[in-house]
């Protein structure tokens, strides 16, 4: 019996909000402060919605909504405004969130191969929390500038959905745009998701409360499941909001969802219109000068190494990450042996010790270019670096001091080595015959031999020559 899910075309629009990381409030000089703690302290007559107070935009949001447009390489509008978005809640004080409608700064451009519709500026709620039968209201959060990405109905599977949201989160982090920490709420995730057995698109249920990028892909994959069901069973998907439960890992219903004409959209009179071309920071040109280099341009610039492409989205995928190996390249410079060890320590032996610790990694920059170029000049083998940089994750200190205090830096004194290989010698004489008889593979055994009877500290190469050196007499 076939599956019924194969006959289900899934289409999935993601809406993704994000605060942007400005010193203050969009329309009023609030602290914007994400850490505090304290209920109600970043607050003032504008975003408490005292009568008479007027907003005023803050150019610093606009600016950074601006520059994601740009490095998405979106159409950035001259003409923009802001509009009033009419509804009712305890965390709106006003009666209306200030948000963009008709006229958004960004339509528009692409990322992760999904097209995008547009982006733009609003003004966060406030935080509502319930306990003991009474509701609470935290205001620090109201009028945070909040971001808002909207995609086009262009993606068709959950594993693409969470890959567009996780390369968003890079992005706004290499722009120093937001933080965008899902687990703050920082950045929240709504996916639009409808299954159709034609061309038409389905009934759109959203799901919100979705605070992970597995989440996502999980809530995606369930809501799926559920619409095919239903239709199955002949019922009818109505279009509503859902909300994600993570324990139970299941949608629920929360309310039917609004149109935009439930909004009661119309322009913000206290704001006035704005336009780009006014001001100079906003032209084209001072905002590409603005960008740094972008993930995909890191990624792309990394595979040039030599590094296979997911070695390169380890590294470029993390800004703090990147930072760290950017250093140790550019201070072994243009040297292929040394890149080249630089690149696979790292993305091997320096990721295994991160992946694998919870504790502070201490190995700093200049600590691994210098193991590195012990490497590289025979100072140390590939087991004496190993458990050299076991050392420096835990204590921080000097590699070359580590190496010597723990007996690991490599032996190449011949006369200190020829001992060992002259006992090993000795200790082998059927495989001192083998290889005396023409089986080359006899001498790594040797080579092994000896490496084991100086603990890994003889150089591999200067035994291998000792060897041959002996067996020739």
């Amino acid at each position: 019996m076939s599956d019924p899910r194969s006959e289900y075309r899934t289409t999935i629009g993601l809406e993704i909000h994000a605060e942007l990381a400005t010193q203050t409030k969009m329309f009023c000089d609030s602290p914007n402060d994400p850490e505090e703690t304290r209920p109600n302290v970043n607050v003032c007559p504008v975003c408490l919605a005292h009568p008479g107070t007027i907003p005023v935009p803050n150019r610093a949001a606009i600016h950074q909504v601006l520059r994601v447009g740009t490095a998405l390489g979106s159409k950035l509008a001259d003409y923009s405004e802001f509009d009033r978005k009419s509804y009712f809640y305890p965390d709106i004080p006003k009666g209306y969130q200030i948000s963009q409608y008709e006229y958004p700064f960004v339509a528009g451009g692409s990322l992760a191969g999904v097209d995008i519709t547009r982006v733009h500026l609003e003004e966060d709620t406030a935080r509502s929390s319930h306990a003991g039968g009474a509701s609470l209201v935290d205001f620090n959060r109201a009028g945070v500038p909040l971001m808002e990405l909207v995609t086009e109905p262009v993606i068709h599977d959950a594993e693409t959905a969470g890959k567009f949201a996780r390369e968003l989160q890079l992005l706004l982090r290499t722009l120093g745009a937001s933080h965008a920490n899902l687990e703050k709420g920082e950045m929240r995730i709504e996916a639009n998701i409808s299954v159709s057995k034609t061309e038409t698109f389905g009934t759109k249920v959203e799901v919100k409360n979705i605070n992970s990028f597995r989440s996502v892909e999980r809530a995606i994959a369930y809501e799926v499941d559920r619409q095919i069901k239903l239709i199955e069973e002949g019922g009818t998907v109505v279009q509503e909001t859902r909300g994600w439960d993570e324990g139970k890992q299941v949608t629920f219903h929360q309310r039917i969802k609004e149109g935009s004409a439930d909004y009661r959209y119309f322009p913000e009179p206290d704001i006035p219109k704005i336009y780009r071309s006014r001001i100079p920071e906003w032209s084209d040109e001072a905002l590409k000068a603005s960008l740094p280099e972008l993930p995909w341009e890191k990624r792309a610039r990394y595979t040039e190494f030599g590094m296979k492409e997911e070695d390169a989205a380890y590294v470029a995928n993390d800004a703090e990450r990147a930072v760290f190996f950017d250093a140790v390249i550019s201070a072994v410079g243009d040297e292929e042996k040394l890149r080249t060890l630089a690149i696979n320590y790292f993305v091997s032996d320096l990721a295994g010790i991160y992946a694998n610790s919870s504790d502070e990694i201490k190995v700093t920059p200049d600590t691994f270019t210098k193991l590195i170029r012990m490497i590289g000049s025979s100072q140390l083998s590939s087991r004496g670096a190993k458990d050299t940089l076991a050392i420096m994750a835990t204590e921080g200190s000097d590699p070359e001091r580590i190496a010597k205090e723990h007996g690991l830096l490599q032996v190449s004194d011949t006369g200190a080595l020829l001992k060992a290989v002259q006992e090993v010698i000795a200790a082998n004489e059927s495989v001192v015959l083998e290889y005396k008889a023409g089986k080359e593979a006899s001498l790594q055994f040797l080579v092994g031999q000896a490496m084991k009877a100086t603990k890994g500290a003889g150089n591999p190469g200067t035994l291998k020559d000792l060897l041959i050196s002996e067996l020739k007499k």
